[in-house]
C-alpha cells in the first residue's frame, strides 16, 4: 500500500513515470497503475478492501499453498479486465521466480492478471502458478527491488521503493524460539537482497512502516500505509527534483 503513497507524491510533483518494474505487491500496484495511469482510482480500489473483503478473497487450498488465489485473481480481473501487458499505458515488467531453477523471470508480455498472480505467489501462502510450462512464485524470492530491470527498459533515472528496509527496526533479541529464529533468518535474506538491489538505483525511498513487529505487519490500516509512503516520498522529493535537473 505504501507504493500508492509514493506514486501520489510523484504525480503531484509532475514527475513523469515512463517505466515500471514491480515485484510481489509492487506488481499489483504497478500493474493496476500502468493500466489506469490514475493513482487516485488505484487508491480508491485499495481503500475499498477492508478486513471482511480481504477475508472473502481467501480460498483455502491443501496443496502447494494455503490459498488457491482464484478469488484474488477474480478481484484483479475486476480491476483491469482482460488486458495484454503490451497494451498498458505505461511499459511494465513484472518479476516472478521459477521454482524449478531458482531463476528470476521477467514478464513483459501476455495477460496482465496472470503475470501479477505469479509475482505475488508467496511460498506456502499462495499456490504457485503454472505459467507457460514454468512453475512461478513470488518475485521477491529473486529480485524484490527490480532496479536492473527498469534500467534495461530505458529509464534514465531510477527511483527504487524498498519496503524491506525496516524488517529489523526495533526487533527484540528476547524469546528466540523456533518460529522467531526461522522468521529472522528469512527476513535477513530479504533485507540484504532488497538493499543490494536498491542501492544501485539513483534514488532510494526506504519505507519504514512495520517496525519489525508482526502485529504491525498485519494491521489492516490502508490509509496509514498509503500516508506512510507519501511521507517518505515527500522527504525524498528534493533529491529527486535535483536529480532530474537537465532531463
Amino acid at each position: 500500500m505504501a507504493h500508492i503513497g509514493v506514486i501520489k507524491v510523484l504525480e503531484k510533483a509532475d514527475i513523469p513515470i515512463d517505466y515500471i518494474a514491480g515485484s510481489s505487491m509492487g506488481a499489483i500496484v504497478g500493474g493496476v497503475y500502468a493500466f489506469r495511469r490514475d493513482i487516485k482510482s488505484v487508491e480508491n480500489a485499495a481503500l475499498s478492501v477492508g478486513w471482511k473483503e480481504a477475508i472473502s478473497l481467501i480460498d483455502l487450498s491443501i496443496k502447494q499453498g494455503l490459498v488457491k488465489g482464484a478469488k484474488l485473481e477474480r478481484f484483479l480481473r475486476h480491476q483491469v479486465g482482460f488486458v495484454e501487458m503490451e497494451q498498458l499505458q505505461i511499459p511494465l515488467n513484472i518479476v516472478a521466480t521459477d521454482l524449478a531453477t531458482g531463476q528470476m523471470v521477467c514478464l513483459d508480455k501476455g495477460d496482465l492478471v496472470e503475470a501479477i498472480r505469479a509475482s505475488i505467489s508467496v511460498p506456502l501462502v499462495f499456490k504457485p502458478v503454472d505459467y507457460h510450462g514454468r512453475t512461478l512464485a513470488d518475485g521477491g524470492l529473486s529480485m524484490p527491488v527490480p532496479v536492473e530491470i527498469v534500467r534495461k527498459m530505458g529509464a534514465d533515472v531510477v527511483i527504487a521503493v524498498n519496503i524491506e528496509g525496516d524488517l529489523f527496526d526495533h526487533r527484540s533479541n528476547s524469546r528466540w524460539g523456533f518460529a522467531t529464529v526461522a522468521r529472522a533468518s528469512i527476513d535477513a535474506l530479504r533485507f540484504h537482497l532488497a538493499k543490494q538491489e536498491a542501492d544501485t538505483a539513483d534514488i532510494v525511498i526506504t519505507v519504514h512502516s512495520r517496525g519489525g513487529r508482526l502485529i504491525e505487519e498485519v494491521t489492516w490500516d490502508v490509509k496509514k500505509l498509503i500516508s506512510t509512503g507519501e511521507r517518505y516520498a515527500n522527504a525524498a522529493l528534493p533529491e529527486i527534483l535535483k536529480r532530474l535537473e537537465g532531463f
